[in-house]
């Protein structure tokens, strides 16, 4: 019996619910979802196994126009998995506006086929999604299109289907047992981002980055210790806020979220510190993990 194996991109803009697609694909919260813009930073496989096939999904960040040497890495993400890619999706979700934009000229090269994904359909009425089928159509002649609530799990069935139709024939890429390719100390920093995202306002959260300095596996308990970097003063001591109240929120929220992904019980401790402009610095981005 042959076995199929093969990369598929998930790409789109920032908010088109990419991260929530990949959970629903994969059945693991592999990518923090939260309602703000951007939360993606790092490309994160997410591995589904059968004994006939192997699918390997890449969830990006989000297309935007590169401010910082930190978009800059993360649109390299991108390119990357387009280059990679045995079949894309592309998702958009039904209010997008799409002029020529640099989504599509990153799709120019690739040869891969490619599957629109209109999300967030439960959003919307028949009349519109109908629209939105027909300009995608007219836009990139697909190979298929999908209306689909990655929320609400419409419609996966039927990627989940097209996607192991469209597998080339090869090896499985990784062990049976592997579901990502990134490891615990990255999806404990994850959820602690995942946190600062959810209680801070304003440009704090894109101003964060957070390193696990210490990540020590117990029997029973897994001690985590973390640094949460910003550029300034000002935003260290909102993150803390007074009395350490805030830091005291994001530390609670986040040890539940490691101790669900975990099964472990989790000691975290964390540290706020200052590097001022680390989204422009090469050498700081590149010791944080990205190229």
């Amino acid at each position: 019996m042959s076995h199929q194996a093969g990369f598929v991109s998930i790409i789109g803009k920032p908010n088109a619910g990419k991260s929530t697609l990949m959970n629903a694909l994969v059945g693991e919260k592999m990518s923090i979802i939260t309602p703000k813009a951007q939360t993606t930073r790092h490309r994160i496989l997410g591995i589904v196994n059968d004994e006939n096939y192997q699918i390997v999904f890449s969830d990006t960040p989000g297309v935007i126009k590169p401010h910082y040497a930190l978009h800059e890495s993360m649109m390299h993400q991108v390119d990357g998995s387009i280059v990679d890619a045995d079949l894309i999706l592309l998702v958009t979700d039904i209010y997008e506006e799409f002029d020529e934009t640099d989504v599509l000229k990153k799709l120019e090269g690739s040869l891969a086929p490619i599957a629109v994904l209109i999300n967030k359909i439960d959003q919307s009425d028949e009349e519109t999604v109908k629209k939105k089928i027909e300009f995608w159509q007219e836009k990139l002649n697909p190979k298929a299109i999908f209306a689909i609530s990655a929320l609400k799990g419409h419609n996966i069935k039927a990627i989940m289907d097209f996607v192991i139709g469209n597998l080339p024939e090869h090896p499985a890429y990784y062990e049976k047992d592997q579901l990502t390719d990134r490891n615990d100390r990255f999806f404990a920093s994850e959820m602690i981002r995942a946190q600062l995202l959810k209680q801070y306002k304003k440009e704090i959260p894109y101003s964060a980055e957070v390193i696990v300095t210490a990540f020590v596996e117990g029997e029973t308990i897994h001690r985590i210790s973390a640094e949460i970097i910003v550029e300034r003063d000002s935003q260290k001591n909102i993150i803390i806020g007074q009395a350490g109240s805030m830091l005291k929120i994001v530390g609670t929220y986040a040890r539940r979220d490691m101790e669900e992904f975990f099964q472990k019980k989790v000691f975290l401790e964390m540290f706020v510190k200052v590097i001022p402009d680390w989204r422009s610095k090469k050498n700081y981005l590149k010791k944080f993990g990205y190229e």
